[in-house]
């Protein structure tokens, strides 16, 4: 098998029902959740597999690994009649699982600083990658048909990084460092809602 096929080479590529610009926006939309990918398996080789904790975190990454190329897929289809391989079931998993992180880690009322461990620093360029990806979806929305379901996928990824970021910290002993400036923006912000 050969890596290169040269059909790329006047600045256009494949994508499942059709060829177009390499700066497409199909292509940069799927192209960056492959960036996210690539960091969430970054992290993974930092996580302390010595403990079971962290040892079932990555098993989740990994079942994340897979549904980032089924999402990739689904964006590089074009074509009206296609199956999606991403499914509605990943998205309320994700909320189970952050649910659980959130319960086991501190109450946060700030902003925090992306950081800690290398895995949860390499979680947080995950999520802001994430974040770039779902923004990207959005635009190709506007000019093509993309999967719903990735868009709220992405959404919902983005926000779990964020759980597993500070429960990655938690485990390992590293506090949060709160954004010097942040006024209470979670927990505070609902309370004070409440009192209205």
């Amino acid at each position: 098998m050969r890596l290169y096929t040269k059909t790329g080479d006047k600045g256009q590529t494949s994508v499942i029902g059709g060829r177009v610009d390499k700066d497409d926006v199909r292509v940069e939309a799927y192209g960056t959740v492959d960036e996210a990918n690539s960091f969430v398996g970054k992290a993974r080789t930092e996580l302390n597999l010595s403990n079971e904790k962290l040892k079932q975190l990555d098993q989740e990454l990994e079942r994340i690994q897979h549904e980032l190329f089924d999402c990739g897929g689904d964006l590089a289809n074009k074509k009206s009649n296609r199956k999606l391989k991403l499914e509605e079931k990943s998205i309320l998993w994700l909320e189970e699982r952050m649910d659980a992180y959130i319960k086991e880690t501190p109450g946060l009322k700030r902003f925090i600083l992306p950081g800690g461990s290398d895995a949860a620093a390499t979680i947080h360029i995950a999520r802001t990658v994430t974040r770039r990806a779902e923004r990207l979806v959005v635009s190709l929305k506007k000019i093509e048909e993309a999967p719903e379901v990735c868009l709220r996928y992405l959404n919902r990824l983005s926000d779990y990084f964020f759980a597993v970021s500070r429960y990655i910290n938690y485990v390992n002993g590293h506090s949060d460092v709160e954004y010097i400036r942040s006024e209470e923006v979670f927990r505070g912000k609902t309370k004070k809602k409440d009192k209205q």
